[in-house]
């Protein structure tokens, strides 16, 4: 009878076993739609820093979780599409890099949960009620960019104390862009400096607002947080430098492909950051429930390589307040 017990015991357990291998091996991993109106190359490093905040979190892309990349080429009219065919493949949630990313997703669901990386104005879009409470199925990282445009015109002031007439290259399809443009020219009244707007809609504007700026000549100007003008930086950078004009950028990315000066949030912070409201949905949290979160690590970058071959001089205290100075 022993030996009976024994074997019917092998028998269950060599039956039992390969079915919960099994069970396990078809259990459905999440799957994480992420949405980009650029080109891959442009977010290279804020979705590595994505990467690397679900690691922190416990999860691998391939082997614990699956992320569905769609990049619409810097064709903004793509999005509509891309945000569609997201919603089909019924992701467990979506990554909207910015605010065009997210108002495309937004008009595409309203039950899978949304997830912006950086937005400059998720209230005033209409895209969440309020920070602390955003309600809805969306929810994620804020940049503060109408506070921070007036800050870039202070640092553009103190680096270069006669500059009169400033130049505002930005893009006025985004929405999330006008309470920007509004602050930026109430920081400017404050600074005493008039502006001038050069406004670029697609990638064909630039050259139209390149002629105007050296049509009228301002004494220096910086360009808002937008992933248009983010994808031409090597355009906008080439022509600074042709005009010698001082320019401050809203990304490290600027200087490092060698623009004068940036300040602005860590955009790879903010990503690994956003890692977590995913982390948190997929454990059942609702985007409304999770309060829309605000930069924390500030960066001011000069490229003191620029400067130089550009003949300008930035004062030693400036220097000295940058977290990196590019030589």
């Amino acid at each position: 009878m022993r030996r009976i017990g024994i074997a019917v015991v092998l028998v269950i357990g060599v039956t039992v076993t390969p079915l919960a291998v099994k069970a396990q091996q078809t259990r459905k991993m999440p799957r994480i739609g992420v949405l980009a109106v650029g080109i891959p190359t442009m977010y290279a490093a804020r979705y590595e820093a994505f990467r690397q905040g679900l690691r922190e979190l416990g999860y691998i892309e391939g082997q614990t979780i699956v992320i569905e990349y769609r990049y619409a080429e810097g064709k903004s009219e793509r999005l509509a599409e891309l945000a569609a065919e997201l919603v089909r493949l019924n992701v467990d949630v979506i990554v909207a890099s910015s605010a065009p990313e997210t108002g495309a997703v937004k008009r595409a669901t309203t039950s899978i949960p949304i997830v912006f990386g950086l937005h400059g104005d998720p209230v005033g879009t209409g895209h969440v009620a309020s920070l602390a409470k955003p309600g809805g199925n969306i929810t994620g990282m804020a940049t503060m960019a109408p506070d921070l445009s007036g800050k870039r015109l202070e640092l553009l002031q103190e680096a270069f104390p006669k500059i009169v007439r400033v130049a505002v290259l930005w893009n006025p399809a985004n929405p999330a862009k006008a309470e920007d443009w509004r602050e930026t020219q109430g920081a400017a009244r404050a600074l005493g400096l008039t502006l001038q707007t050069a406004g670029v809609r697609g990638s064909d504007d630039f050259a139209s607002a390149f002629a105007a700026m050296t049509t009228q000549r301002p004494d220096a100007f910086l360009t808002l947080d937008d992933p248009l003008i983010l994808q031409s930086r090597t355009s906008v950078v080439a022509f600074a430098t042709k005009q010698r004009l001082p320019v401050i950028y809203p990304q490290r990315e600027y200087t490092d492909a060698g623009g004068l000066m940036s300040y602005g949030p860590s955009i790879s912070d903010m990503f690994r950051r956003a890692a977590t409201y995913v982390d948190k949905i997929l454990k059942g949290a609702r985007p409304a429930d999770l309060p829309v979160e605000q930069p924390t690590k500030f960066e001011l970058v000069i490229n003191l390589k620029t400067a130089k071959a550009l003949g300008l001089t930035i004062p030693p205290s400036l220097l000295g307040r940058a977290d990196q100075v590019i030589e």
